[in-house]
C-alpha cells in the first residue's frame, strides 16, 4: 500500500516495525530500470506476458525523462515498441469485475494503438507524448494526436452530459476514460503548435463535464464511475489511479491557461488521496491493480514539479525509501506492497509502479 499520511513511520508501524531507511538514489532507480527491462519482450515491443496491453503504455519514458544515462537505451525501446507493439495490439473484451477492477477474458490480435476501450487508447496517447518529450520525435506526437481524435469521437455520445464511454460497446461511463481524455487534451494543448487552441478548447470542455458529473465526491476523492441510467455517482471503488490521472490533467490545463485555480483543485484531490487511500485489492491486484498507485505517484510528481509542496515531496520520498528498504529482493525486483513484505513474483507491472514512486522522489527532491 501507499501510506495513509505523508509520514512513512506511520505506514511502517502498521506493518509492525519502524526502521530507519536510507534515501533512494539515482543508481537505485537505474538498477530498478534494468531489472524492468528483463521483462521486455523485444519481438513484440511489449512487457507481455509479464503484464498487459495498457500497462505496457505506462512503462515507456519515466526514468529517461530525468536520467540521461538511460536515455539512449530508452530511445531504442521507444523505437522498437512503436514499430512492433502496434502489430501485436491485443484487441480485448474487458469486463468490470468485483470492486470495479477490470479483467480481460478473451484477448485477440489487431493492429495499431486503437482498440475497443478508450482508456487503453488514452494510456497509449500519454505514452507517446512522454516519448516525444524525451526525444522530440514528431511521429510520436502525431500518433498521440490520432489517438485523441478517436477518443474525441465518443465525446457527447453518452447519456451523461459531455462525457465519453469507457468502451465502444457503450456499456459504462467511468472516471478513468474521461480523466485520460482530459489529460491527453491538456497535454496536447501544451505541445500542439498551431492546433494548441483546438486541444485547449476540448480540455476545458472535458473538465467542465467531468467536474459536473458528480464523480468527485464530497470527500474530494473520485469514485469509479456513473450509473448510466441516472448519470449519478455509482459509489464505486475509489482507486488510486483515478486520483492520479486527474492531477496530471489539471496541472497541464493550468499550464495551458495560466490559471492556478486548476492547481488548487488538484491539490484538494491529492491531499484527500494521501490522507485516505489504500487500494482495496491488495495483496491480490492482478496485472491491472498493481499499476494503480504508481500512476498516482507519477502524476503527483507532475503536480509537485509545477507547484511544489513540502508534503508531496515528503510523501514521494518516504514511499520510495520504503520500497527500497522493505519491498525489494534479489536482482532489485520490486513488488506490490510498498511497506513490505516482498511478495513473489514481481513482474513488470509491480516493478514499473514502484519505479514510478522512486522516479517521482528523485525528480522532486
Amino acid at each position: 500500500m501507499f501510506s495513509r499520511s505523508p509520514i512513512i513511520a506511520a505506514l511502517l508501524a502498521s506493518a509492525g516495525t519502524v526502521l530507519p531507511v536510507q534515501a533512494v538514489t539515482l543508481a537505485d532507480a537505474e538498477a530498478s530500470y534494468h531489472t524492468l527491462q528483463q521483462f521486455y519482450n523485444e519481438s513484440i515491443g511489449l512487457w507481455i506476458p509479464s503484464t498487459g496491453w495498457w500497462n505496457s503504455a505506462n512503462l515507456i519514458a519515466d526514468l529517461a525523462a530525468i536520467d540521461g544515462s538511460v536515455k539512449a537505451q530508452s530511445q531504442s525501446v521507444f523505437s522498437n515498441t512503436f514499430r512492433e507493439a502496434q502489430l501485436y495490439n491485443l484487441q480485448m473484451q474487458k469486463v468490470v469485475g468485483a470492486n470495479y477492477l477490470p479483467w480481460t477474458p478473451n484477448p485477440h490480435q489487431t493492429n495499431g494503438f486503437l482498440n475497443s476501450y478508450y482508456d487503453d487508447e488514452g494510456w497509449w496517447a500519454l505514452a507517446w507524448i512522454a516519448a516525444y518529450d524525451v526525444t522530440g520525435n514528431g511521429q510520436y506526437l502525431s500518433t498521440a494526436e490520432s489517438i485523441f481524435e478517436d477518443m474525441k469521437a465518443a465525446a457527447g455520445t453518452t447519456p451523461c452530459d459531455g462525457l465519453i464511454w469507457w468502451d465502444k460497446n457503450h456499456t459504462y461511463v467511468n472516471a478513468i476514460a474521461n480523466e485520460l481524455f482530459l489529460d491527453v487534451a491538456a497535454h496536447l494543448a501544451n505541445r500542439g503548435g498551431n492546433r494548441a487552441s483546438y486541444y485547449l478548447s476540448w480540455a476545458k470542455k472535458q473538465w467542465a463535464s467531468f467536474k459536473g458529473s458528480g464523480m468527485i465526491n464530497d470527500q474530494n476523492t473520485i469514485n469509479d464511475g456513473l450509473n448510466i441510467t441516472t448519470c449519478q455517482n455509482n459509489g464505486g471503488t475509489v482507486w488510486s489511479y483515478n486520483q492520479g490521472v486527474i492531477l496530471g490533467g489539471l496541472t497541464e490545463l493550468s499550464k495551458a491557461t495560466k490559471d492556478n485555480a486548476y492547481i488548487t483543485i488538484a491539490k484538494q484531490i491529492a491531499d484527500a488521496a494521501i490522507a485516505n487511500l489504500t487500494d482495496s485489492c491488495e495483496p491480490d491486484c492482478g496485472a491491472d491493480g498493481s499499476q494503480f498507485k504508481g500512476v498516482f505517484a507519477r502524476n503527483l510528481q507532475i503536480l509537485q514539479q509545477a507547484s511544489p509542496e513540502a508534503r508531496y515531496a515528503t510523501f514521494l520520498q518516504d514511499n520510495a525509501n520504503s520500497i527500497w528498504a522493505n519491498d525489494r529482493e534479489w536482482q532489485d525486483e520490486l513488488s506490490l506492497i510498498w511497506s513490505g513484505p516482498f511478495i513473489q513474483p514481481a513482474n513488470a507491472s509491480t516493478q514499473s509502479s514502484a519505479l514510478d514512486a522512486i522516479v517521482g522522489a528523485l525528480a522532486t527532491s
